[in-house]
Parts: structure tokens; C-alpha cells; sequence
């Protein structure tokens, strides 16, 4: 099963989502990473073989988070104004979707589209 590790610019009712569809989650504001840098949410992040969950485009950079290396990097990308229930409904769709294709993949979500970046 796979496994998921949210930062802390989703919302925090993302992780609590994810747990009642099934998925093993763990949330950086639990675990006491907040306020961490973007290195050290990566190496828990994949000391726990986890997929990333995060809105922050600097995991895009797949010279600093090469592809393949890691377990797998989603950003979600949602308008600010949509509701949180709906942005949480709309990623756990998209991660039932294709969550064959997360491993060392970076995944980008957006409302009704996903892009893959291979490894």
C-alpha cells in the first residue's frame, strides 16, 4: 500500500482524508516538522517510503529531487477559493487514479488533470 506524507501548506484536514479512504498518511505538522526546509521534508519523507504531498513547486525541481530517486512527489495545484473538502475529494480521485504511476514519478494535480513527469 501506498504510503503518504502531507506538508504543511495542504490543508490540515488533507492527511485525516487520505486516513479514512484508506491510505497510510502521515501529516509534517504531527511529526514536528513544521517550519522545516524543503531537504529535510524530503529525506523523512523518503526514510518513511513515502509519496510527497505537497503545494510546494519547488519539489518540481527534478535536478534537486531527481526523478526515480524517490518514492514519489505529487504537487496539487487548486484554485485558493475552492473548498477544502472539494480539493481533498479531488486529490484522493486522482490518487486512486493512478497510484500505479506515483513511484518516482512527479505527479502534478490539478482540478480534472493530472500530469506525469516518468522517470
Amino acid at each position: 500500500m501506498t504510503r503518504f506524507l502531507v506538508d504543511e501548506d495542504m490543508p490540515r484536514s488533507t492527511a485525516k482524508a487520505l486516513r479514512n479512504a484508506g491510505f497510510e498518511c502521515l501529516d509534517i505538522r504531527d511529526i514536528g516538522l513544521r517550519g522545516a526546509g524543503d531537504d529535510v521534508i524530503y529525506r523523512r519523507a523518503q526514510n518513511e517510503d513515502s509519496v510527497l504531498i505537497t503545494e510546494d513547486l519547488g519539489f518540481s525541481n527534478t535536478l534537486r529531487y531527481p526523478l526515480g530517486r524517490h518514492k514519489g512527489i505529487i504537487i496539487a495545484r487548486f484554485p485558493n477559493e475552492m473548498p477544502t473538502s472539494e480539493l481533498n475529494d479531488n486529490l484522493i480521485n486522482a490518487i486512486k487514479k493512478i497510484s500505479e504511476d506515483l513511484p518516482g514519478n512527479l505527479t502534478i494535480i490539478e482540478p480534472d488533470r493530472i500530469r506525469i513527469r516518468r522517470k
